[in-house]
């Protein structure tokens, strides 16, 4: 066998063997919403405030933390500490302001050109949920 036709085959076979498998696409890893223990939370009832009632609450805090690193980490970062990938949410607006932001994208998600660049969350978590998370987000140093 001539050495260009060995090269050739040992070329063709490093390709294939070194090729990447076909794998399904996950974007951002799996994007199931992974339920959130907001024992010990006041209940808010089915209509969504227009602002956080649970700002400051210690324990909402703390649910906060678990459920943000649960379901927002894996696109807006640890810490909320953003790779570039979706918002840093440790620049949202305080109080108010950035309550209807950040409860507008929570329940709604964001899709632009059709695409979907965030899930909507609201139906899914839940408003206790929700707001805890945000608690949590305001405790976050910028």
């Amino acid at each position: 066998m001539p050495s260009s036709v060995r090269l050739a085959a040992g070329l063709i076979a490093a390709a294939l063997f070194t090729a990447p498998v076909a794998l399904p696409a996950l974007a951002h890893g799996d994007v199931t919403p992974q339920p959130v223990n907001i024992e010990g939370l006041e209940k808010l009832g089915p209509d969504w405030r227009a602002s956080n009632p649970y700002r400051g609450n210690k324990r909402a805090i703390e649910i906060g933390s678990s459920a943000y690193n649960q379901n927002c980490a894996r696109c807006h970062g640890l810490g909320a500490i953003s790779g570039g990938i979706a918002p840093d949410l440790r620049f949202l607006e305080e109080g108010d302001p950035g309550d209807e932001w950040f409860s507008e994208r929570f329940r709604k998600g964001a899709a632009r050109d059709g695409k979907v660049y965030m899930p909507a969350f609201g139906e899914v978590l839940g408003q206790e949920a929700g707001w805890a998370i945000r608690a949590w987000l305001e405790t976050v140093p910028q």
